[in-house]
């Protein structure tokens, strides 16, 4: 009779906690979803600034860009063309050899026209938190427009601008994803982490290293 009286307490006691987990995990991204809602704009509306930080995404074991990846780029390069941007940077996982997201990124500005001294490629872009801290502290960057996918814009700009950076917001979705639904489930555990890290816990990127003038030449950042 005891034992199962504290089984029921123990019960009630988790069922509660999941609860509360729960309504702070809907609170965190609900935060993140609404903060920044009106810094989202078409690229022809998009106010003119030096930066544009395009976001690294799956690359395929050919050395193509995913579908996802291949939008980004093509939205950051109509920007480029638009001078809505100068500079081009490109942050993504070059974690080993075998896996390089930048430099395809690289190469494929470079067949669309781009210039080399305008790409900018940060090595060590392994998620987006990364990728934003290290526009700031490495690159010197204080505005910027963010390229990536609707679904993960909200995050992006919600930490670029908690990070002192004044960042706005184009949506890359060009196409239908097949990734579509889970990106968006993944999206919800990722603003809770992305929430966490900017308000609570502050890590440093994986790396840093010297500082680069994003005003430059972009060839300083070639491997």
């Amino acid at each position: 009779m005891v034992v199962s009286r504290k089984l029921r307490i123990v019960s009630a006691s988790l069922a509660l906690l999941a609860l509360l987990l729960s309504i702070s995990a809907v609170m965190m991204n609900h935060s993140i979803a609404s903060g920044y809602s009106n810094r989202i704009y078409d690229i022809n509306e998009v106010p003119a600034c030096e930066v544009g930080l395009v976001l690294g995404a799956l690359v395929w074991n050919s050395g193509q860009p995913s579908d996802i990846l291949e939008d980004r780029l093509l939205t950051a390069i109509e920007l480029y063309r638009l001078g809505k941007v100068k500079k081009l940077l490109i942050s993504g996982d070059h974690g080993t050899k075998q896996y390089d997201e930048v430099n395809v990124m690289k190469a494929f500005m470079l067949k669309c026209g781009v210039k080399c001294e305008d790409i900018f490629m940060d090595h060590a872009g392994f998620r987006t938190y990364d990728s934003c801290y290290r526009a700031r502290d490495v690159f010197g960057v204080r505005s910027m427009v963010v390229i990536t996918n609707e679904f993960h814009l909200p995050r992006a700009l919600y930490i670029a601008n908690k990070m002192g950076i004044g960042a706005v917001g184009v949506k890359s979705d060009r196409r239908r994803y097949l990734s579509a639904n889970y990106n968006n489930a993944r999206e919800f555990l990722a603003c809770c982490k992305a929430y966490l890290d900017v308000n609570i816990i502050k890590p440093l990127p994986k790396y840093l290293g010297v500082r680069i003038d994003i005003h430059g030449n972009g060839e300083v950042t070639q491997d």
